[in-house]
């Protein structure tokens, strides 16, 4: 008697053979796109950084305009320069989950809700032809409303003036916390400074609207954004941390007096 095809035992085994033959293709085509993947996570994260540096330009490819760019490893508990990992192959996303490459931060501290900090990240600097710092681009992260937001920050020679800023990663609410993508309000920032005459950081985003006629909130603060107070103060959180002392400001320090 010829066997059942439509029994359990063989539709269990048809089944099987479908999962087998779609892991087998999902995991190859994984395996194939990885380069690619990798290739295109790099050139977003060098065109978002060529943008925070007003540098930018259409119709010129990533990779050439890149080129005018240096990327350094920097140690974060030292303020210098490193030469710890390859730049090429180092990535500081990857070091924030390995305990042996970053660390917690207590709550008390940790005012950008990201948790671990990493020892070591890059920084990238523009310089002219005579090999004098021009733009200094730093990556910045911390905790909005709904998400971490991802950005990087580029200051001018004086490492104290703002020459841009924006966020190429986040998951704040469309049209509210997400009009951190806005143009507008991004370029708000450009020519405010960073620290006051103590040296602390000043620069916020401010509840409500800017005083311009007040010097200190017309040199260090921007805008709120209407609708997002919580997103607002977790980009003023991310700018104190990681501009202050338990961020970049020792390696600020240190290359400002010759010292990285």
């Amino acid at each position: 008697m010829s066997s059942n095809k439509d029994s359990i035992t063989n539709v269990l085994k048809v089944a099987l053979l479908v999962c087998l033959v779609c892991a087998i293709v999902v995991s190859t085509a994984a395996v194939v796109l990885r380069p690619v993947q990798q290739e295109n996570r790099q050139l977003d994260l060098r065109r978002n950084i060529l943008a925070a540096a007003g540098l930018l330009q259409d119709g010129v490819s990533v990779q050439e305009q890149f080129e005018q760019v240096e990327t350094r490893l920097i140690n974060l508990e030292t303020g210098e320069f490193s030469d710890e990992f390859d730049t090429e192959t180092f990535e500081p996303r990857d070091s924030i989950r390995d305990p042996a490459l970053s660390k917690s931060i207590p709550d008390s501290e940790d005012i950008a809700g990201i948790g671990r900090r990493e020892q070591y990240t890059e920084v990238y600097l523009i310089n002219d032809s005579e090999g004098q710092l021009q733009t200094l681009i730093l990556p910045v992260r911390g905790y909005g409303l709904w998400s971490t937001l991802w950005g990087f920050i580029a200051l001018n020679s004086d490492l104290n003036t703002v020459r841009g800023f924006g966020f190429y990663e986040h998951a704040e609410t469309p049209g509210l916390g997400g009009e951190v993508d806005n143009p507008n309000w991004k370029e708000q920032f450009e020519g405010k400074e960073v620290y006051g005459d103590q040296g602390s950081v000043e620069l916020a985003v401010k509840k409500g609207s800017v005083n311009r006629s007040n010097e200190m909130e017309a040199t260090h603060m921007v805008d709120g954004l209407s609708g997002a107070t919580l997103t607002s103060r977790g980009v003023t959180s991310l700018i104190q941390y990681w501009l202050g002392e338990r961020g970049f400001k020792p390696f600020l320090t240190n290359l400002e007096a010759g010292e990285a």
